[in-house]
């Protein structure tokens, strides 16, 4: 790999942990450049400013995030519920690997309104293709009958809700680990299952 990609591939990978765990308000580039072990200028090289810095780090989340919802969707089986499934455990995959990125959820909801309208474009054919799959699955009689782009979003409520209420998690005894994840992961599956199968007639 060239060493110019190595040293922004490292600043990225150390903000992302940073904003992850303490929040984008809270990291200053200084605190990056000291966690890669390089100089400030030498940050301000490749991201001339914080919301640079931010505004990559969220596109690049945001990019490997649809790769994997891709990917995963692809190969489930020809049935909502399991591909609904597929999805949630592709999205807490790398979260179980790297607990910070769920925290990278909670700080979308933070951002400035110019950064977060660049996001939510990076987002928009994501979304539009999951609100298309819903609806056509409730018109088939295979999810549950609703406003498709509602339930959508109820569903991005409910997994983001993770990361934006980690206090609420822990007081129910929710430990913030490997093990309290794919705990938290298998509840989150059954909630959405029972919440989107088809009524019963």
């Amino acid at each position: 790999m060239d060493g110019r990609r190595s040293t922004r591939q490292r600043i990225l990978d150390a903000a992302t942990d940073l904003f992850g765990r303490r929040g984008v308000e809270a990291v200053s580039l200084d605190v990056i450049a000291a966690e890669v072990g390089v100089a400030k200028q030498t940050l301000l090289y490749w991201f001339p400013s914080k919301d640079d810095l931010v505004q990559t780090v969220l596109t690049e989340a945001a990019a490997e995030l649809a790769v994997v919802i891709d990917a995963a969707v692809r190969a489930a089986p020809d049935s909502p519920l399991e591909r609904i499934e597929a999805v949630v455990r592709a999205v807490f995959r790398p979260a179980v690997r790297r607990p910070a990125l769920l925290g990278l959820v909670r700080e979308v909801g933070r951002l400035a309104p110019a950064q977060a309208e660049r996001l939510h474009g990076a987002l928009a054919p994501l979304v539009d293709r999951a609100v298309a799959y819903l609806a056509a699955e409730m018109d088939a009689g295979r999810v549950r009958r609703g406003d498709p782009r509602l339930v959508a979003g109820l569903c991005y409520a409910t997994v983001t809700g993770i990361a934006t209420e980690p206090e609420a998690l822990r007081s129910v005894g929710w430990q913030a680990d490997v093990a309290g994840l794919r705990r938290l992961r298998s509840e989150l599956l059954a909630f959405l299952r029972a919440a989107l199968a088809p009524a019963v007639t």
